[in-house]
């Protein structure tokens, strides 16, 4: 099992108010938790899998804002204007460019919303990232292109594929954005849903 900010751990089972299983789902290699299948990329967890928030603003400094700049390959938790955490990042595999269309291993760019969270699928902790937008959809109907989806902020595979220094270095999604799993139980409990996201080139 890949190490977890030790410090991260028991904040995370007293705001959630779970015992760890329930955080920490059934991957029988690494016990860890995820967001989409490496295939499609479309989410996997059971209803059961998908968790709100929790309330840790009287604990730790809750970000306003998330912006992730592609070409810096860096994400940043803003609060007030200011850069509250900053992370590395991997993105799709092909990372120039906005998305426009399932199957195009592109990150989207463009100011969305982060949404549900899923504690139980195929990579460590997912928050979805609204995409498609209107103008997304616009742009898809007027290509007459299936827009894609299921784009996620996520740890690594609970199955690595990979020697684990590749995945520090290398642009691996679909078109998801990954981080390690320490820094992605950071970003979990530092966000609250529905707060903005902006992807920039």
């Amino acid at each position: 099992m890949r190490a977890i900010a030790p410090l991260t751990v028991p904040l995370l089972l007293a705001a959630a108010g779970a015992a760890w299983c329930d955080i920490v789902s059934n991957s029988a290699s690494d016990g860890q938790v995820s967001a989409a299948t490496p295939a499609s990329g479309q989410a996997s967890g059971s209803a059961t899998g998908l968790a709100a928030a929790p309330d840790l603003s009287p604990y730790l400094p809750q970000a306003d804002e998330v912006i992730v700049r592609k070409s810096e390959r860096r994400l940043y938790l803003m609060r007030g204007g200011q850069v509250l955490r900053s992370y590395r990042v991997a993105l799709g595999l092909i990372p120039a460019g906005a998305k426009e269309r399932a199957g195009d291993f592109r990150t989207p760019e463009g100011r969305y919303l982060l949404t549900r969270r899923n504690a139980r699928s195929d990579y460590f902790m997912s928050i979805q990232v609204s995409y498609p937008n209107d103008q997304d959809l616009r742009r898809a109907r007027h290509q007459h292109v299936d827009p894609g989806g299921a784009i996620m902020i996520h740890g690594l595979p609970n199955s690595l594929w990979h020697p684990p220094d590749y995945y520090a270095t290398a642009d691996w999604t679909d078109g998801c954005i990954a981080m390690s799993d320490s820094d992605m139980v950071e970003v979990w409990l530092l966000t609250r849903d529905n707060i903005p996201i902006e992807i920039r080139p």
